[in-house]
């Protein structure tokens, strides 16, 4: 069975990363963007990473302009971005669909595996976020509108359970 460390993608400078990097660690994958109402989530998912990144958290933050056309930069524009406005230390994708034909497939395979409840499993908006175990496993998906630090329960059981395993 497929989990999340089978996939890979490519980081805003072009290289492309494998996921399995990230074994042993609980993760949250964000779509993002530059100019939508809930950018400043930005501030919020880079205090979890900073609080929790030393003990086996990682955020990783996939831009998609298909939410409003809301993130219409180049790679190095959408870095800048992160970096000079928030302070952005996760690290940072390449620019993605997550919705329809085109979707990128670590979305297909999360939207999979977590549905978006009422209205099916399409993303909705930018800052959808979605935890994965220590194992590659999705367990948990929050809405746009949910901001980051009220992940933070779930996380810290989550990092709980992944230090008592190493």
């Amino acid at each position: 069975m497929m989990n999340f460390h089978d996939f890979k993608a490519q980081r805003l400078n072009g290289a492309v990363e494998k996921m399995d990097q990230y074994a042993g660690k609980t993760i949250v994958v964000v779509n993002t963007a530059s100019k939508c109402g809930l950018t400043p989530q930005y501030e919020g998912l880079e205090a979890l990473y900073q609080k929790y990144k030393d003990q086996g958290l990682v955020i990783l933050g996939f831009p998609c302009n298909q939410f409003g056309k809301q993130e219409a930069g180049n790679s190095n524009e959408i870095e800048e971005f992160c970096q000079v406005n928030y302070g952005v230390s996760f690290p940072m994708f390449e620019k993605i669909n997550v919705n329809g034909k085109d979707a990128h497939p670590i979305f297909k395979y999360l939207k999979s595996m977590l549905s978006g409840g009422i209205l099916g499993s399409a993303i909705k908006w930018n800052f959808t976020k979605f935890i994965i175990n220590a194992e590659g496993q999705p367990v948990k998906r929050f809405a746009p509108t949910t901001k980051p630090e009220k992940m933070e329960d779930t996380l810290k059981q989550l990092l709980v359970k992944s230090s008592a395993k190493a």
